[in-house]
């Protein structure tokens, strides 16, 4: 208070009053969080957690009635509670400024509220102790704000990464377009396949653009494919799709599989083909993540459908339409289009659907389907078919459940149903004549007793298939007797890998659970050690479980098994409420088995590691590039009979209320429905677990060894109730989506929540270059030249299952003509 407000007795009062105010609701304040916390505290305790809780709401308590008392030790009660609270934070995270966030800011502010009532103490205190007191309240909060900035600051310097080798910059090769025949159709000026090649490496020899120009590429066109969700879809778009460019025109797939023609160096529009999918036929997601080309052998260039472009749809129809007109292929199954629902048995629409390209081999296109996760043990089956991409005849179909067939089942009968089924994207080497699959799960995800032999022999594998024939050469499982839902979601990759010997021609395999491993790709042996290492036990089918699961001796990409410590939010109390879900839940490490009397953690969760993005390998340099995610899963089965209470139904039953849907999945014909808390979220929106959420590693290719890792991603789109904060902090947000790598010494990539485009220096990890997309980048960029002139290009779509906003607009960057 002044001299002034002193001498003016009206003045004096009404400072008193709010003085007296402001002390009085901190100490309301303070009591309240002191109730909570030392009640939570005590919970935590009795369940062998952190001590540090409940002492610290006692003395929440305490400063909080002191401070409603009038007692100045209430203050200092505080300040000594909020040193108390660096300290600790100190032992348990260190300088690690993410993890420091919720057990320090808050405190911090309201240390601050704390030492601005110290003027309700004036007429206790001699006007000495008053100037003490302002002194005090000025310089507290400055010291509070500063240690917090530098604890924070300090943990987000990032230490100089290892260098890879530089990338050898190399002139760009003419590619021309595919035709049928054993070589591989590589990226060059073209980027032909989905993955730039058969080979799925996703790098282009392209080279114009480095990391010394690359600050000035500028958007060169877009045009938008129109296709935006309505009211019943507008939770249900996740488009993913990746363009093909061949010969100066590019070809683009819509949510709903509109495939558009537009001119490779301009963007306008030549043609479009609409194959009219309902709504209803919608699976978890409308995603068209490519298409196919194919060039007809033999066919002179002014026929119809020489070229043509081969897709699936989701409502599971396999569709030929000529790559010039964009007019159906008359020759090609019926009209144009074949019915895949052919031998599937009973389905409704949504349940069994095409969201991959097909992988062309040697005339063959073979295709697999999304079966709409954890619906019931009696779903569609996961058959893989191989159709001749000139007729569109069945070649043969790899059923797993009839080994012995090859085409269409019997009269009456239909593919054994439930298999695992391969919703991704494959890879092949045409030279050998293989398709390698990357399969999923049997139906159902979280409950294996009734699994058939064949299934536990191929669930979550990767299989090579002859594609002359149909059959299985080898298999390589990833995951025994899977019970998580780790299913193979990354196209794998092809490389001639380098050894003592000379090259060894390999396939490259991301899992979810972070695991790379490299086999050789005519055998299937592994080229680097993999350790079965002994696997929790219990849950509800202990006796099914396996006793071992395998683990990678080249790389991986999971962490250490969380910890108390690791738990998060946006305050105090979250991360006070998190702990007290951490010592709750079963948790044994990786593969800790379902549990129903218990929720259980499942780390990494079912979109940890590599997803359906996969990775990138620069086959020049020797450096491979994986962007991947780190988040738990917070499940617990639901009996049967709880589950048909709570409203859960398949989706041939009617499916569930939407409401039940957020809750997990029926799993029908099991003794349990399914409850997963993807990414184990709050009701803020926050994870209970610390960031970084996704990072982006690249590794050396020969050995494993890992070059650099960073966090990718920034909190700017991103904050609690899906409020975006506008920090321009790197976080490390989820991604979704894969990264393309080029001979001019960059990595492209999108794939996180805060809607950008970046380009990474692949010797440093440093990000060179960034734009903002006008929607969700949950998608791969790919790159081409035409005229001269390299692109990249990205349909950035949004997602509904990472809640970025949804769009329609395929985008073109290139540097300035001339």
């Amino acid at each position: 208070m002044t001299d002034a407000a002193a001498n003016n007795p009206r003045r004096a009062a009404r400072h008193r009053g709010i003085a007296f105010w402001w002390r009085a609701l901190i100490g309301i304040l303070l009591i309240v969080l002191g109730v909570l916390i030392g009640g939570g505290g005590a919970w935590l305790v009795a369940l062998g957690g952190s001590w540090y809780y409940l002492p610290a709401g006692i003395a929440l308590l305490l400063a909080g009635i002191l401070l409603l008392a009038g007692n100045m030790a209430g203050v200092w009660l505080y300040l000594l509670t909020w040193l108390a609270t660096l300290a600790w934070a100190y032992w348990e995270v260190g300088f690690d400024g993410w993890a420091l966030m919720p057990r320090v800011l808050a405190p911090t502010v309201i240390l601050i509220f704390v030492l601005l009532a110290i003027p309700a103490f004036r007429n206790r205190t001699g006007r000495g102790n008053r100037n003490a007191a302002y002194v005090t309240g000025l310089l507290l909060p400055v010291i509070a704000l500063g240690a917090f900035g530098f604890l924070h600051i300090n943990a987000l310097a990032q230490s100089q990464p290892a260098q890879p080798p530089a990338p050898a910059a190399q002139p760009a090769p003419n590619s021309a377009p595919p035709s049928q025949d054993a070589a591989v159709h590589q990226a060059g000026n073209d980027w032909p396949v989905y993955g730039g090649s058969e080979l799925g490496t996703r790098y282009s020899p392209l080279n114009q653009i480095t990391a010394a120009n690359v600050s000035k590429l500028t958007r060169a066109w877009s045009f938008h494919t129109g296709d935006m969700p309505n009211g019943a879809t507008k939770d249900l778009y996740s488009p993913e799709n990746t363009p093909l460019e061949i010969g100066g025109h590019l070809y683009a797939c819509s949510a709903k599989d509109i495939v558009i023609s537009a001119d490779a160096r301009t963007g306008k529009e030549e043609w479009r083909y609409d194959p009219k999918v309902s709504d209803n036929a919608i699976p978890y997601g409308a995603s068209c993540r490519g298409v196919a080309y194919f060039s007809v052998p033999g066919a002179n260039a002014d026929q119809a459908c020489a070229t043509r472009i081969i897709f699936g749809t989701l409502d599971a129809r396999l569709i030929a339409i000529d790559a010039k007109t964009g007019k159906p292929c008359q020759d090609f199954g019926q009209q144009g289009s074949v019915d895949l629902n052919q031998g599937i048995g009973e389905t409704v629409p949504g349940w069994y659907s095409v969201t991959a390209p097909p992988t062309i081999v040697r005339g063959i296109a073979v295709v697999g389907a999304q079966v709409k996760d954890g619906q019931a043990k009696n779903a569609p089956s996961g058959v893989i078919r191989g159709y001749n991409a000139v007729t569109g005849k069945l070649a043969w179909a790899w059923d797993m459940g009839h080994p012995d067939r090859t085409g269409t089942p019997p009269a009456g009968d239909t593919y054994f149903r439930g298999t695992p089924n391969m919703w991704t994207v494959a890879a092949a080497d045409p030279q050998l004549g293989y398709v390698y699959l990357p399969l999923g799960n049997a139906a159902v995800d979280y409950y294996g007793v009734d699994r058939k032999d064949f299934e536990n022999q191929y669930n979550s594998s990767l299989v090579a298939i002859d594609v002359t024939t149909g059959k299985p050469v080898w298999h390589f499982q990833t995951v025994h007797h899977d019970l998580w839902d780790y299913d193979l979601g990354s196209q794998p990759t092809l490389v001639d890998f380098p050894a003592v010997t000379g090259k060894i021609p390999a396939i490259i395999v991301p899992s979810k659970q972070g695991q790379i491993y490299v086999l050789d790709r005519k055998t299937g042996k592994p080229l680097f050690p993999v350790e079965e290492r002994k696997a929790p036990s219990g849950g509800v089918e202990p006796d099914k479980l396996s006793k071992t699961q395998p683990y990678s001796g080249y790389a991986h990409l999971d962490q250490p098994a969380l910890t108390e410590k690791d738990m998060w939010g946006m305050s105090p109390l979250d991360q006070l409420y998190c702990r007290i879900q951490f010592h709750r839940a079963s948790y044994q490490g990786e593969y800790t088995p379902p549990t129903v009397d218990r929720p259980f953690i499942q780390y990494p969760g079912y979109n940890g590691g590599s997803d359906w993005g996969s990775i990138a390998v620069d086959t020049d340099s020797g450096v491979l590039i994986a962007n991947y995610n780190d988040m738990p899963n917070y499940d617990q089965l639901i009996p049967r009979k709880k589950a048909d209470e709570m409203g859960f139904k398949p989706i041939d039953k009617g499916g569930s209320p939407k409401k039940v849907k957020d809750i997990g999945d029926p799993q029908a014909g099991s003794p349990y429905a399914i409850a997963v808390n993807a990414g184990w979220r709050l009701s803020t929106g926050l994870l209970c677990s610390k960031p970084p959420y996704g990072h982006i590693r690249a590794i050396d290719l020969k050995t494993g060894r890992t070059l650099w890792d960073q966090p990718l991603g920034s909190a700017e789109n991103n904050g609690p109730f899906g409020i975006p904060s506008m920090l321009p902090l790197t976080i490390g947000t989820p991604n979704n989506g894969g990264p393309l790598v080029t001979a001019g010494g960059l990595i492209f990539i999108a794939a996180t929540t805060d809607n950008k485009l970046r380009a990474i220096d692949i010797k440093t990890g440093k990000e060179v270059w960034q734009a903002d997309l006008p929607a969700g980048g949950q998608t791969t960029p790919m790159t081409y030249e035409a005229d001269g002139r390299q692109y990249v290009v990205i349909a950035p779509g949004g997602h509904h299952f990472m809640e970025t906003k949804v769009g329609d607009e395929v985008i073109a960057y290139a540097l300035p003509a001339g």
